[in-house]
């Protein structure tokens, strides 16, 4: 019955992708209920995992609405601007650096126009640009000490005896040293190539020559009155997630026996900071319910409910024969672990889904410290099959034509930048985890 089990799953998360996002949120939950007809008991729900998501996305929406977010864009295009040159370098570093401290790879959407407009205005193919920094929108979920696929990781591996921190010092340089060599080889590769200007795309050209390609750039953005205090409220609640953490770290011991687990405080912290938003920023509650942000995280709070809980369904009900069938393969080779997570992530398409569906499973199979926290950045193999949100966005952005998608499907410009960089942050990770761990 496992094939015909695993057809389920995988066909519930093949109609999911066909009918596009939010829906394949509603798909797990049809995959859970089919295998539970076909006497696969449903496994346990990810609410710990959508309730820090949610939390988070409303903080984030929030302070778009106070106009926060329109701020740290306002930064970005400023330093772009400065730096056309280095666009390929900054780009993916400013959209780490906002997933960093947000939690969600969705904060992109605001800074692909600016890109895009910087590119055109530099000669610069924006498809180059665009698909480093989407990608490293997608590994920084890894990094973040917010995001819910870092809290689970974090769960999981306190059990091994790996601490928050420690976990947070090995995942951060590794993924951004990893970007940036992937930005670095993308940048070489540019070089290299006979037609690497804009100029000389002839998509662009034709599209140019049809008056589809507009040159004239955005208009310059206008702040709220409070803008700058909600990204500075933002950026204190923040850095007091990290403290507490800290404090409550058995490595660092100066709170023995903490009123609030770490995943509560995430969420009790996240929570208070939109109400300090709100209160000291005077948002109008409403326009949060309609925020871009807080539509595409609760979108992301469904897909993570559906996709995990049908992943936590299928694993759990097999677990003994998966542990049979590669545990001494995984303990051997212990990289494969990198291997097994990035095609699940292709499927799950989410971090956090696919963490917390096949983590606890590699782990129990006797993956080692290393292993686990190196692997780990392969969750954000977001980007193989063309249809992630920022994905789709960034393509739609750039009306010239040079993100595109192939009729092959597979042959776009996100891949290989995608694989570069999984592929440094992981090694990384083994040289960082063998030190620090």
């Amino acid at each position: 019955m496992i094939w015909v089990e695993l057809l389920v799953v995988l066909g519930a998360i093949f109609l999911g992708a066909r009918l596009g996002g939010i829906a394949i949120g509603f798909a797990g939950g049809l995959g859970v209920l089919l295998l539970a007809v076909l006497g696969v008991a449903p496994g346990e729900m990810p609410l710990d995992v959508v309730s820090i998501i949610a939390a988070v996305i409303a903080a984030i929406a929030a302070m778009q609405v106070a106009g926060g977010m329109d701020y740290l864009v306002s930064l970005a295009e400023r330093l772009l601007r400065k730096n056309p040159r280095q666009l390929i370098f900054l780009a993916p570093v400013i959209t780490y650096l906002m997933t960093f401290m947000a939690g969600t790879g969705h904060t992109a959407f605001s800074t692909m126009p600016v890109i895009t407009e910087v590119a055109k205005e530099s000669d610069i193919k924006p498809s180059r640009p665009l698909s480093v920094a989407v990608v490293a929108s997608q590994i920084a979920i890894t990094a973040s000490p917010i995001s819910a696929a870092v809290v689970f990781m974090s769960s999981a591996m306190e059990k091994r005896g790996v601490d928050y921190l420690e976990l947070l010092a090995t995942v951060i340089p590794s993924t951004f040293i990893g970007v940036m060599l992937c930005a670095l080889v993308m940048y070489l590769w540019d070089r290299a190539s006979k037609h690497s200007r804009l100029s000389d795309d002839p998509e662009f050209q034709r599209r140019l020559a049809e008056g589809k390609v507009d040159m004239r750039g955005h208009g310059e953005i206008v702040l709220k009155p409070y803008a700058k205090r909600s990204v500075a409220i933002f950026l204190a609640g923040l850095l007091a997630v990290m403290a507490y953490a800290t404090a409550i770290s058995d490595k660092v011991g100066l709170i023995k026996d903490p009123v609030m687990k770490r995943d509560a405080a995430i969420i009790a912290f996240m929570l208070t900071i939109a109400t300090l938003i709100v209160m000291l920023c005077k948002v109008d509650t409403s326009e949060i319910l309609t925020a871009s942000t807080f539509k595409s995280g609760m979108s992301a709070v469904l897909c993570v409910l559906g996709v995990a809980w049908l992943g936590a369904t299928f694993v759990g009900a097999h677990e003994d024969e998966i542990k049979k069938a590669a545990g001494n393969l995984l303990q051997d080779q212990p990289w494969l672990l990198a291997v097994v997570l990035f095609f699940a992530a292709c499927l799950l398409y989410s971090q956090a889904a696919t963490t917390k569906a096949l983590m606890p499973t590699a782990l129990a199979l006797g993956v080692s410290n290393v292993a686990a926290v190196a692997s780990f950045a392969a969750v954000s193999a977001l980007f193989v099959l063309p249809t992630y949100p920022t994905l789709l966005a960034a393509v739609e952005m750039d009306d010239t034509g040079t993100t595109r998608i192939g009729k092959a499907v597979f042959n776009h410009p996100f891949l290989i930048p995608g694989v570069l960089a999984i592929a440094f942050s992981v090694a990384l990770g083994f040289l960082f985890g063998a030190v620090i761990l």
